[in-house]
């Protein structure tokens, strides 16, 4: 489960190495030292496609940070499906 980008030592996006079988580019973002997870569809357009157990203020704040970094999110995404080693982006 490669972070693939870190939003000010609050937010982690990863991806899970079961996302393999899934060819619809999204991300699970997990609130820092909870169990807080959700899902966010990259593409057609950045959606939220599971909200988990995030409240409405915090899934605005995760689409937000998505879409500000949509292009880096997918570039991780195919990174990762091509076996590339992935580098978290870590945003202070």
């Amino acid at each position: 489960m490669p972070k693939i980008l870190i939003y000010k030592l609050i937010w982690l996006f990863v991806i899970y190495g079961t996302d393999l079988n899934e060819r619809r580019m999204h991300v699970h973002v997990g609130k820092k030292g909870t169990g807080i997870l959700c899902k966010i569809w990259l593409e057609p357009v950045i959606s939220i496609a599971n909200p988990g157990d995030l409240t409405i203020r915090q899934q605005k704040e995760v689409m937000q940070i998505a879409t500000e970094f949509r292009d880096d999110l997918i570039i991780q995404w195919q990174r990762f499906m091509a076996g590339e080693k992935i580098k978290a982006i870590i945003v202070k």
